[in-house]
């Protein structure tokens, strides 16, 4: 019925209904007049008057009970998520610290695969170079051999 009665007319606001606030006793008196108990020599009328405080009493009492134990476990709460923060930082810097290493290390290899290209291909330039001063010792050599093995004429021809 009442979201019908709301649907007849959506021009008007809608009451949105406030959280209520979390129950809180009365503070109890600063200064008591009528000291009172449940003893011999009150009236009557007077027990229920007790009856009345001692209940307020003691749901102030059991209320302050609750907060205490909520304050409690909110500590031991923040404390646990503290501890849980430290442990995962602890695991993020060992495991930042292994890819670092890891990281030098491939840099490193990178660097002496370099170095190493480099001296290779130094070693064969001057290989090449050697080989080259070789080879054309070796030429010279063939050549004067050539000269010498190859007959300036040949017989049975002519």
């Amino acid at each position: 019925l009442r979201l019908e009665r709301l649907m007849k007319n959506p021009d008007k606001t809608v009451p949105i209904p406030e959280k209520l606030s979390e129950w809180a006793p009365r503070p109890p008196p600063e200064f008591v007049r009528d000291v009172m108990g449940s003893s011999a020599g009150a009236g009557s009328g007077e027990f229920h008057v007790y009856r009345h405080l001692r209940r307020r009493e003691y749901q102030r009492q059991d209320f302050m009970d609750a907060m205490a134990e909520k304050q409690k476990l909110d500590e031991e709460f923040q404390k646990k998520l503290e501890r849980n923060k430290m442990i995962a930082e602890e695991q993020t810097a060992k495991r930042r610290k292994k890819r670092q290493k890891l990281k030098e290390k491939k840099l490193l290899a990178k660097k002496s695969k370099l170095e190493q290209k480099k001296e290779k291909e130094s070693d064969q330039s001057q290989e090449q170079q050697s080989s080259e001063e070789e080879a054309d010792d070796t030429k010279e050599e063939k050549e004067k051999d050539d000269d010498a093995e190859e007959p300036s004429f040949v017989m049975g021809r002519g």
